[in-house]
């Protein structure tokens, strides 16, 4: 702490203790230069972190909204909480980071999209469904091809082309099912 008579930066505490309201610690230092006292407060930082709405509002950002968008999104999926927890800790990260104590909503989305891709696609097209604001099948349908097409790793690799085949046809089973249908018969192109 910079003193505040001759400005050195070397003190030391000599006593702390709550103040009246318990919402601040007071402590007492002395400068190792002049020896002089002085007194400095802790207080909690009141200032909220905030995102920035597309329309150009400001709200407080809230984990429990972050957390609860994704247990929908992965509802009935063999998602871990623990992965969801650390995507919430993950993108408050991001905005408790932000020199500016604010980021938008995009930023937020786009990383909460990215790790959602990498742990479940269903998850993650639920989530982009309802975060991108589809205005129209022909746009949902672009993200789910471009999602079938991704080159992204396989944790087990089909180990011929017959199995391979069937991995396809199960993730067009998932999002078939998704959307509310049967792919029995039916191409999704």
């Amino acid at each position: 702490m910079k003193c505040p008579f001759c400005g050195a930066q070397d003190d030391k505490v000599v006593d702390s203790r709550e103040s009246k309201e318990a919402d601040a610690i007071r402590r007492r230092r002395e400068c190792l230069e002049c020896e002089k006292r002085f007194t400095t407060y802790e207080r909690i930082d009141e200032i909220p972190y905030m995102v920035v709405k597309k329309d150009g509002r400001r709200e407080k950002f809230e984990r429990h909204k972050v957390l609860n968008g994704l247990l929908h999104a992965c509802e009935k999926r063999p998602v871990a909480s623990s992965k969801l927890e650390q995507i919430v800790n993950d993108a408050e990260t991001f905005v408790t980071e932000s020199a500016e104590r604010e980021r938008t909503t995009s930023e937020v989305g786009e990383l909460i999209m990215h790790r959602l891709r990498k742990l479940d696609k269903v998850a993650y097209v639920r989530f982009a469904s309802v975060y991108l604001d589809f205005k129209d099948v022909s746009e949902f349908m672009t993200e789910l091809n471009d999602l079938l097409k991704s080159k992204e790793p396989v944790k087990e690799a089909p180990k011929d082309a017959a199995k391979e085949a069937g991995a396809k046809d199960a993730s067009k089973e998932a999002i078939k099912t998704m959307l509310g249908g049967s792919s029995k018969g039916k191409s999704i192109h």
